[in-house]
Formats: C-alpha cells, sequence, structure tokens
C-alpha cells in the first residue's frame, strides 16, 4: 500500500504540551496540508511523467507531482525548466537533464545542482530553496568538491545522490508580502523591540525616553549573546567536511 501524498500538517503555535509558550512570535496560522516528497529518488530505472506543477505552502520553491509507468505517485522539488509531460528518471547514471537524479560522482563539473545528500542513502538535506543550486567544482576519487549558494565549499561524497538543475520560483526573494494580515496567516505573530520592553523582561530594556541597548553586545531575552556568537555543534558529525567556512572573506 503506497504512503498518502498529503496529510494535516499539525501546528503547535509555539506552545508545548501543557499550553506555555516555548517559541515567541508564533501562533495562528491557516490550515495547510503537508506533502510528502520523495527526497530519496529510491525508485531507480523506471521513468516518471510530470503530470503538474503546485504550490507548495510549506516551502518557497514549487513541487511537482510524478506519475511512475508502474502507477507509483510522488512529489518532487521541481528545479527551473521543467515543465508539464516532461520525462523524469532516477538512476545511478543518467542524462544531464532537470529533474533527473543520479549519483554526483557521475555529474560533469560545472553542472548545477540541488537535493544534496550529506550521508548516501539518507536522503536531501541541502540545497532545497527556490532559486538555488550548487556547483561541482572538482572530483577526485574518494571525495567531490561542491560550492554551495551560501559560498561554502564542503566535500560531499562521491556515492551521495543529487537532482540536476537549479531550483524553480528564483523571484521568491523579491516577493513583498503587503500587508500584516498575511504574515498572520503564515503564523507569525508580531515581535516587539528589546529595547521597548521594561528592564524585567528584557536585558535591552529600560531607560529614560529613547535608549539604546546600554552593553558592549545585544542579548536575548535570556541574557545570552547574539550577532556574533557560534552556536553550531562543535562535534556536529558533517564539521569536517567543511573546506572553506561561507563566512570567510577570501
Amino acid at each position: 500500500m503506497s504512503r498518502p501524498l498529503l496529510t494535516i500538517n499539525p501546528k503547535s503555535s509555539g506552545r508545548n504540551f501543557s499550553g506555555k509558550i516555548t517559541v515567541r512570535s508564533q501562533g495562528g496560522r491557516q490550515k495547510r496540508f503537508l506533502r510528502h516528497l520523495d527526497w530519496k529518488r529510491s525508485t531507480l530505472d523506471i521513468k516518471a511523467k510530470v503530470e503538474r506543477l503546485e504550490y507548495d505552502p510549506n516551502r518557497s520553491a514549487q513541487i511537482a507531482l510524478l506519475v511512475y509507468v508502474n502507477g507509483q505517485r510522488d512529489y518532487i522539488l521541481a528545479p527551473e525548466g521543467l515543465k508539464v509531460g516532461d520525462v523524469v528518471v532516477s538512476s545511478i547514471q543518467t542524462e544531464i537533464k532537470p529533474g533527473n537524479s543520479c549519483l554526483i560522482k557521475n555529474i560533469p563539473l560545472g553542472t548545477p545542482i540541488h537535493n544534496l545528500e550529506i550521508r548516501p542513502g539518507k536522503g536531501a538535506q541541502i540545497v532545497r530553496s527556490a532559486g538555488n543550486f550548487a556547483l561541482i567544482q572538482s572530483k577526485e576519487e574518494n571525495k567531490v568538491i561542491v560550492k554551495l549558494p551560501s559560498g561554502e565549499i564542503r566535500i560531499i561524497h562521491p556515492d551521495a545522490r543529487v537532482t540536476i538543475g537549479s531550483l524553480s520560483n528564483p523571484d521568491h526573494k523579491n516577493r513583498k508580502l503587503g500587508k500584516a494580515g498575511r504574515k498572520r496567516l503564515m503564523g507569525k505573530r508580531p515581535t516587539v523591540r528589546g529595547v521597548a520592553h521594561n528592564p524585567r523582561s528584557h536585558p535591552h530594556g529600560g531607560g529614560e525616553g529613547r535608549s539604546g541597548i546600554g552593553m558592549k553586545s545585544p542579548k536575548s531575552p535570556w541574557g545570552k549573546p547574539t550577532l556574533g556568537k557560534k552556536t553550531r555543534t562543535r562535534k556536529k558529525y558533517s564539521r569536517h567536511l567543511i573546506i572553506k567556512d561561507r563566512r570567510a572573506k577570501n
């Protein structure tokens, strides 16, 4: 029995099981369906036809509904240039065409790609936002060097699966919400500046008149330093795969 493509996307409105707010400035939001995407593209060597392109309220890029020859249906992220009626396939090695998926070691240098796996078989983890793509810079026997949209240069396992092409809806970053009500429909409540709080509610609060934060660097409501404080886990499993950090100037 095939899994359902749509399920209700549950919302917590930033509250935990007892109803207490654990994430601020969240609440409301329209009822949504969660579209279950095929991140692994594990249906190999079976052609699939693009039945339609759809808007997904849970992500920035468009999605495409695929119908396989064997009757299976799946959603994938739609790359730029993919049209209704196009045929795509997932294999070990395939034609260099938007929407096709194969192992990164079999893709030529300079080809735009998205939906990169960090661990082979785990499914796409990075480069999944609208208009984004990564570029293959070099290939060696046991590693592939890839430049990500952020500027980070990273090592990818040669057997990791990727999808060819850049993602659709590149104009997403230029959109204007237009009104506060649309922000509320997205589940985002108003955010109050720290300096507008009273001193018991925020470290930036208090002072006479229009005061600044009154400290060397800004802090979170709980007194933790922000803006520049590194929060990445030092022992993260993929840390050793980064060759050049995205913040590096040269």
